[in-house]
């Protein structure tokens, strides 16, 4: 008995604490996608059909997947951050599942909910892969510049003769024998990685170098050079691929970082100033940042309203979720085909009208937990390169989602960016799923590996 109680604390080290957490709450978040789908059913067929188990058993099986490899490879991982995305997830392909049924009610042929289950699989293995592959994220660090070229080259990459694409006004496609991608999605995950490997080895001279001027310390002009080069990137961004969110999201993402590394406010008040100085004068100047603008401050004109290109689909949108109410319609009880682009750059919309505001803010909570797992996993890491990695990856959820629901709601102006996890579209569930992966993956190293991060 005596030996029992002295191998006790060796025996706890060896169960992976993390691990059975993580399995009761993937457990939950199953059985939440399965009554979303069954929801879903029952308001627009009125009977449950076996085609449910098409848009529930592949993520799940991944999922499960994922976990098992977890415990091989990655014990000590966060485990709130893979049933939150599975959740998520889910919910989005139960809103796109029941768009696709008011579809195919209406006449239409155009479905994406199977592609979207398609792309989750797709999107989760390669999650799977980067646990498995990757043992250490910290190799990275040797890869800094060549981030930074890859990062640059997928974000012009949609300015490419015969391959971009110019979709709803905005250049960021790519495609190739019809098939299409948004590599800017790709994009952000290596810029992150030049941006956190950059700063690792300039903090210093960012955060105490400079002179002082009524008692603040400003920086000098060749401190603020990354800064004035990553600005004058977004504002080429926004002119030649007329995309205002992408441009935010990655000036707003060094910022950010810069933040992060020195602790400096005066970075955050020379970034945002800059960023609103540019857009500002864009907007006078280019007539597509305009007419955001412009539809951003007055949706309910009529000019605007009929405009190509204007305030339709955002008053359309702001009229399905006031329709929605406190509680919502239910799943499959609303009208959100309405509104042009519902399955992606308007799904919140249509969740917004189905599951109301106390569903909104349930969406919001998920997205807070999950940022702030991300977050809480750089702050507790004791490596620089990983603590500004696993910030920055997390920021990238954050602004992003911000930044899409801020203009359905009409925060901030309209923007093409999509939903974290939740639109369809294949390029951002990769991207998504690749950053769920390392967030994992840098989790499981903190304290070498032996320290679990705390509930």
């Amino acid at each position: 008995m005596t030996n029992v109680a002295a191998n006790l604390p060796k025996i706890v080290r060896v169960i992976p604490r993390n691990r059975n957490i993580e399995a009761l709450l993937l457990l939950f978040a199953i059985g939440i996608n399965a009554f979303e789908l069954s929801q879903v059913q029952l308001s627009i067929l009125e009977v449950l059909n076996p085609e449910i188990f098409l848009y529930l058993l592949p993520p799940a099986f991944l999922a499960v997947i994922l976990h098992g490899i977890m415990r091989l490879r990655a014990s000590e991982a966060d485990p709130m951050i893979l049933p939150i995305a599975l959740v998520l997830n889910g919910l989005g392909i139960a809103e796109i599942y029941r768009l696709d049924l008011g579809t195919l009610a209406n006449g239409g042929t155009e479905v994406f909910g199977v592609k979207q289950v398609i792309w989750t699989v797709i999107a989760m293995a390669v999650a799977a892969a980067v646990i498995i592959y990757v043992p250490s994220h910290l190799f990275l660090r040797r890869y800094v510049y060549v981030s930074m070229f890859i990062g640059v080259g997928l974000l012009l990459a949609p300015m490419l003769p015969f391959i971009g694409l110019n979709i709803n006004g905005a250049q960021l496609w790519i495609g190739v024998a019809g098939f299409t991608f948004q590599p800017g999605e790709l994009a952000k995950i290596a810029l992150t990685v030049f941006f956190a490997g950059y700063l690792v080895t300039r903090r210093e001279s960012l955060a105490i170098v400079g002179r002082k001027i009524f008692g603040l310390r400003i920086p000098r002009a060749r401190e603020l050079g990354p800064i004035v080069t990553i600005w004058a990137a977004s504002l080429v961004v926004l002119v030649l691929e007329r995309d205002l969110g992408t441009s935010l999201l990655y000036f707003g993402l060094f910022i950010v970082l810069v933040y992060t590394a020195t602790g400096r406010a005066i970075y955050v008040v020379v970034g945002l100033t800059m960023f609103i100085t540019g857009a500002l004068v864009a907007s006078r100047f280019m007539g597509y940042v305009g007419g955001r603008f412009d539809s951003w401050l007055n949706p309910f004109t009529q000019a605007n309203y009929d405009a190509n290109g204007g305030s339709y689909q955002l008053v359309q949108g702001i009229f399905g979720m006031a329709h929605g109410g406190l509680m919502g319609t239910g799943l499959g009880g609303g009208i959100p085909h309405l509104v042009p682009l519902a399955e992606s750059d308007f799904i919140i919309a249509s969740l917004g009208e189905e599951l109301g505001l106390v569903g909104m803010f349930a969406i919001l909570v998920l997205y807070l937990l999950l940022v702030s797992r991300g977050i809480r996993i750089g702050f507790n890491h004791p490596d620089d390169f990983s603590k500004l990695l696993a910030t920055g990856l997390s920021f990238v959820i954050a602004l992003q989602t911000f930044i899409v629901i801020g203009g359905v709601t009409r925060v901030v102006p309209l923007t093409g960016l999509t939903t974290p996890l939740l639109a369809a579209g294949g390029s951002s569930l990769l991207a998504n799923w690749i950053i769920i992966g390392v967030l994992l993956r840098i989790s499981d190293s903190i304290g070498g590996g032996n320290r679990t991060v705390n509930l």
